[in-house]
């Protein structure tokens, strides 16, 4: 029994410790894993221990390993990477659409004032470009997997149509007209792919998880056995 308890006692220790390196409090694991707030803090307690298949989910969600979190061993030092919450995540995304628009403006501003009278509003059709390439950029490294998709499909279209504008002023200013309605119909296979492309790595991403579940289970076991 008293083996038992000290047991318990280390996955204490080390469900507090990763929660917390995770920034994460007991009510938002209780959320992510489906169980009560009051399991999760009887479990830290040490008065429990969670079954095999939700310390799975714990180490997935904690990013680390099984062995890791119902282990005593010390953990090698590793390079600490900096995670953001999703409120300072979606804050970053802000800050940095903003700045994305501030130049856009400033450029308006300075091209209406030099050169008075140019199609400068088109400053704010390539805003909306590059825009969308911050936003793929940041949801890629986040993960924000539905956000990823919409800033690809906008990035898309919005581009064609800045290329459109663009030759068409370009092709009027030299005098001669011509109907760029086509260039959309490129953006057709661009959303299919990107479509296609989002669903295979949906199913790409679930079958590692599968495997990944899998190898776990079967090295905790093998722990178990030994």
């Amino acid at each position: 029994m008293e083996n038992c308890n000290e047991i318990n006692q280390i996955i204490a220790q080390n469900l507090i410790k990763f929660r917390k390196e995770s920034g994460l409090t007991q009510a938002e694991v209780a959320e992510k894993i489906n169980y009560s707030d009051k399991s999760v803090s009887k479990w830290e307690s040490g008065n429990g221990v969670p079954d095999v298949y939700t310390l799975m989910q714990l180490a997935k969600l904690y990013g680390t390993t099984l062995s890791e979190l119902v282990g005593e061993e010390e953990r090698k030092p590793e390079k600490k990477v900096k995670k953001y919450t999703l409120g300072k995540q979606i804050l970053i995304m802000l800050l940095s659409s903003g700045l994305v628009w501030l130049a856009a403006i400033l450029t308006f501003v300075v091209l209406e004032i030099a050169f008075e009278g140019g199609v400068w509003w088109m400053t704010f059709l390539y805003a909306v470009a590059i825009n969308a390439i911050v936003i793929v950029v940041y949801s890629g490294i986040w993960k924000h997997r539905i956000l990823n998709f919409v800033s690809v499909s906008v990035l898309i279209w919005s581009t064609i149509l800045c290329l459109s504008l663009t030759v068409g002023e370009i092709m009027n200013a030299v005098g001669r007209h011509a109907n760029l309605w086509w260039l959309f119909l490129l953006g057709v296979p661009l959303q299919v792919l990107e479509v296609l492309w989002t669903f295979f790595r949906a199913l790409l991403r679930k079958q590692k998880d599968v495997i990944e579940e899998n190898d776990k289970t079967r090295e905790f076991k093998t722990e178990q056995e030994e």
